[in-house]
């Protein structure tokens, strides 16, 4: 084993040079493991006709949250005083273990006692694809303490023939708890279960106890319980040993699985039933079971409407191959650009074929930005929008294949323009709470109009001149698309003079600056959801800065406001400077000049957030706890602090220190969610609130520390504690580690882009879509056989069909590079479900309905 490198912590070992690699054997999808990742994005819109209080005050304060069976991952704003909230609120990320529910709780926020859950849309994970990419009112069920379960049981049971005191022989029942695991956080602490086990038929109620397990939510049990099942008395003797039939049928076994709650009510956990009569057959019975709702769980005495929920689902499960498998389609893909004209290539049919194009965009412009390959793409798509643009004044305004592509692209590779641009008055704005409401019907008692438009004003210049002043920091690929759609508007309309410029504010203003500034959470800009009135603020900065942006570009004289209030505000806005301020920045970032940020000596701020850490103990009456902290991490430094907006860190972590980033085992302080970020001292535990800020920050660590030098190969997977190390037993804390590190990831922290992840993506969207593509290519046929439009044209006229030759050979090539990725994707499936047994932890009995 290597040595440690000199400035390698205690206990873990230095990893040794890269070496190449030998490729996969053909066919060899077992080579190497197939990666099953998850993830869900969709939009929780609104919800209606809410129960009111009693009282004389019926309106709620109300809030949404996002659960993976029992654990919250996403939480939106509090909508005040309303039974019908518009929350509005879209949401993204990866799933990073299995899970049986996704739930969505409204909750009654209360600053007193406990938050009110109002109601919940539970959808079993299978359920989910019914739901995927359309909008879908779901009524709100009642939340019921027994109905909420989560986890499962190991259990085995065998029969066993007792001779009694007086000789005679009887059936007896052993039953063995094995062990349980997934049990969700109590008031987010690991919990204390406990396991009652009972025997129950017609006129019996045996019931016995395990012990109690402290602080986990996978107790390992391992007790043995004994029942007679059968009276000697009805016992005849019989060639092979079994139940007697009147018996088995009526017995079954209860577990009952329990939170201790010491002084205060034990609360339910789940339960499962198995009917002894699984051993009619087999002497002994082992398997995993699905933790089930009482009897009545999803039963409520109420009958209340609770009202209900709207909201926008698409989940995906894809199946990663190794890169090998890929090749065809990616070459396929990438080919794309060059392909005349673009709408017979095989990135635009899939656009095309797919029912919603916002699924086909993100993988695509992932991909294609990730082999340089987006800006011709966006450009030719470009280009076909203006084909059909008529008017000047409505370049780019709907949501084709070309503007929703440029959308995604900006989101992708301008986070960091925007963090650098607007996230110091961002925080100016949502921390100051200035009253900025300029609408006389809106204003509250005691405002004062004039001075609430000086604070917008303010606020509006501030960050105009911060935009317009911020053209060094673009991203080059930006400026790149945006000079090409500079230059085809022009030529698209060359007697309009002022087209070049919409043709960027369309995108740069419209559709980038005026968003973020209304939904700062959204692009990471602020780690909380803002107040009402600080939305509100939000909302008029924004109007008035994309109507900067398109005023200034087309050179109007008067706005586009259809609010009064508006119109008299903006008049402060019409001045000459404004739009030669626009124009000259509009310039700037479409220009073919080559640009250096002027923010590259600055550190790239990735993500921050409050966790809890657990104290360094550094002197030897240091009390090792945990404490709340506000993390941030640059692309210099990770360091902790008291509080959000804190100039001083408690403690910092420069990223080249960062030698392993990894998951830290439950076992090591009885806590969920941890992960250890091993540096050059003593490694940094933290514990994060949910498994997919856990799995978000773990991520980002390894990007930004990917290529330090005297990286590890391995760790400890658990602490040092009272003498040794949890894992291995290793009384030395300097012993090295003793599991390998986590495989590496790629390097760029701006734009980590996982292409094969892509590819399968659209793989998959070609696969839903083949009747689709089907018709596509009957269409090209019959257009290249009549050469015309023919009577009933309904098979082909939604489709963009400029060169039918070209286009139904594009397809060809697509149908036969999915007919090869179909067999190994077969082949895999195929060893899944062959290799899960009924029963087992991955595929447990019992599927809750």
């Amino acid at each position: 084993m290597a040595a440690a490198a000199p400035d390698a912590p205690a206990g873990f070992s230095e990893a040794p040079a890269p070496t190449a690699t030998a490729e996969p054997e053909a066919g060899g999808e077992d080579s190497r493991e197939v990666r099953v990742l998850q993830s869900l994005r969709g939009k929780i819109c609104e919800a209606k006709n809410l129960l009111p209080y009693l009282g004389p005050n019926k309106m709620r304060d109300c809030f949404c949250t996002i659960n993976l069976d029992q654990e919250e991952v996403y939480r939106t704003q509090v909508v005040e005083k309303s039974l019908s909230p518009f929350f509005s609120e879209e949401f993204y990320f990866e799933i990073p273990r299995t899970f049986q529910y996704l739930s969505f709780y409204v909750y009654d926020k209360n600053v007193l006692q406990r938050d009110l859950r109002i109601g919940k849309v539970a959808i079993k994970k299978e359920d989910l694809c019914n739901h995927s990419g359309k909008e879908t009112w779901f009524s709100l069920q009642p939340v019921d303490s027994n109905s909420e379960v989560q986890g499962k049981v190991h259990l085995e049971l065998k029969l066993n023939e007792l001779i009694t005191e007086n000789g005679t022989v009887c059936q007896q029942l052993v039953v063995h708890v094995k062990a349980c695991h997934g049990l969700p956080l109590i008031n987010g602490q690991s919990c204390d279960p406990y396991a009652t086990v009972s025997l129950v038929g017609p006129s019996r109620n045996d019931q016995k106890k395990t012990k109690v397990k402290k602080k986990t939510s996978n107790p390992q049990f391992n007790e043995i319980f004994y029942f007679e099942v059968t009276r000697s008395s009805s016992y005849t003797r019989k060639s092979q040993f079994q139940v007697e039939e009147e018996d088995i049928e009526k017995l079954e076994i209860r577990i009952d699985l329990w939170n201790n709650g010491n002084l205060v009510q034990d609360v339910f956990l789940g339960e499962i039933k198995v009917p002894v009569n699984v051993l009619r057959n087999d002497a002994s019975h082992q398997a995993w079971y699905l933790l089930q709702p009482r009897d009545n769980g999803n039963k409520s005495s109420k009958t209340d409407d609770l009202g209900s929920l709207r909201l926008n689902i698409c989940y995906t499960e894809d199946y990663v191959l190794p890169s090998e498998y890929y090749g065809p389609l990616k070459t396929l893909l990438l080919k794309s650009p060059d392909v005349q004209p673009i709408s017979a290539s095989a990135a635009y049919i899939l656009g095309e074929i797919c029912r919603d194009k916002n699924d086909a965009v993100l993988p695509l412009v992932r991909l294609l930005l990730h082999h340089d390959k987006l800006v011709p793409f966006a450009a030719a798509v470009a280009e076909l929008d203006l084909k059909e643009t008529q008017d000047a004044n409505t370049i780019f305004r709907g949501n084709s294949l070309a503007t929703r592509c440029l959308d995604e692209m900006m989101k992708i590779v301008g986070g960091h323009y925007l963090k650098v641009t607007l996230k110091p008055i961002l925080d100016e704005i949502c921390e100051s709470s200035k009253s900025c409401e300029i609408d006389p019907i809106k204003l509250k008692e005691g405002d004062n109009v004039e001075n609430n438009k000086e604070n917008l004003r303010y606020y509006v210049d501030k960050l105009f001149s911060t935009i317009v002043k911020s053209s060094m920091s673009c991203p080059t690929v930006m400026c790149d698309i945006f000079y090409s759609l500079r230059q085809m508007a022009t030529q698209r309309f060359p007697n309009d003079p002022h087209v070049q410029y919409s043709a960027v504010s369309s995108f740069v203003f419209l559709r980038f600056f005026a968003v973020a500034v209304v939904s700062p959470h959204t692009f990471h800009l602020r780690p909380h959801h803002p107040d009402p009135q600080t939305i509100r603020t939000l909302t008029l900065i924004s109007k008035t800065i994309q109507t900067l942006g398109s005023w200034g570009s087309l050179s109007k004289s008067k706005s586009s406001f259809k609010e009064t209030f508006m119109c008299e505000f903006f008049k402060m806005f019409q001045e000459e400077g404004y739009i030669m301020a626009v124009k000259k920045f509009l310039d700037e970032i479409s220009s073919t000049e080559t640009k250096e940020s002027s923010g590259t000596s600055e550190p790239v701020h990735l993500k921050e957030g409050e966790m809890y850490k657990r104290a360094q103990g550094r002197t030897r009456i240091g009390k090792k706890n945990f404490k709340k902290r506000w993390f941030c991490l640059t692309s210099r430094e990770l360091t902790y602090h008291k509080q959000p907006g804190s100039k001083d860190a408690i403690y910092t972590i420069p990223v080249k220190n960062i030698l392993a980033v990894e998951k830290l085992e439950e076992s090591s302080f009885n806590k969920k969610n941890m992960f250890q970020v091993i540096h050059t001292e003593k490694p940094l535990y933290v514990q994060a609130n949910n498994c997919v800020e856990a799995n978000e920050w773990i991520d980002v660590l390894c990007r930004v520390s990917r290529c330090n030098q005297n990286r590890l190969s391995s760790y400890h997977p658990s602490a040092y504690l009272n003498g040794n190390w949890l894992c291995c037993l290793e009384t030395s804390e300097n012993a090295l580690g003793c599991k390998p590190c986590t495989a590496g990831v790629p390097a760029d922290i701006q734009i980590d882009i996982d292409e094969d992840r892509e590819t399968e993506r659209i793989y998959s969207l070609f696969t839903l879509s083949l009747l689709k593509l089907q018709k596509m290519e009957e269409a090209c046929g019959t257009i290249a056989v009549y050469q015309g439009p023919q009577k009933e044209p309904d098979d082909y006229s939604n489709f963009v069909i400029e060169d039918s030759v070209t286009t139904f050979k594009t397809i060809q090539q697509i149908k036969s590079v999915i007919e090869k990725l179909d067999e190994p994707h077969e082949k895999y499936r195929k060893k899944r479900s062959s290799s899960a047994k009924y029963g087992s932890k991955e595929n447990p009995i019992g599927k809750i309905f």
